[in-house]
C-alpha cells in the first residue's frame, strides 16, 4: 500500500472505530530513511488523537484498543507505531 493509501486507512479505521475528536495521523518515515525497517516499504506512523473511548482506560488500555483498530495493518504496512491517546477532559502538555 502506497504512504497515501496507508494514512488513509489508517484514519478511516480509526474514525470509523474510535470516533475521536480530535485526529493526527502522521507519516515520519522520513525520519526513518536507511532504517532497517524502513527498508520493506512499511511507514513509521504517529497518532495523536483524543476521544471519549479512552475516559477510564489508562496508556496500555488505550494502546491495545489503537492496536486492536490497527488490525493487520500492523503486519502488513505499519513498522513503527507512536501513540498519544487522551480522553476528552485530559490535558496535553
Amino acid at each position: 500500500m502506497r504512504a497515501e493509501e496507508r494514512l488513509l486507512e489508517i484514519r478511516r479505521r480509526l474514525e470509523e472505530a474510535l470516533q475521536p475528536r480530535e485526529l493526527d495521523v502522521i507519516d515520519e518515515g522520513h525520519l526513518h530513511v536507511g532504517h532497517e525497517g524502513a527498508r520493506d516499504g512499511r511507514g513509521h506512523i504517529r497518532l495523536r488523537i483524543r476521544s471519549d473511548r479512552f475516559a477510564g482506560l489508562g496508556m496500555m488500555q488505550r494502546h491495545r484498543l489503537v492496536y486492536e483498530v490497527m488490525g493487520d495493518l500492523m503486519r502488513t504496512d505499519v513498522h513503527a507505531l507512536a501513540i498519544e491517546a487522551h480522553s476528552p477532559e485530559e490535558t496535553v502538555q
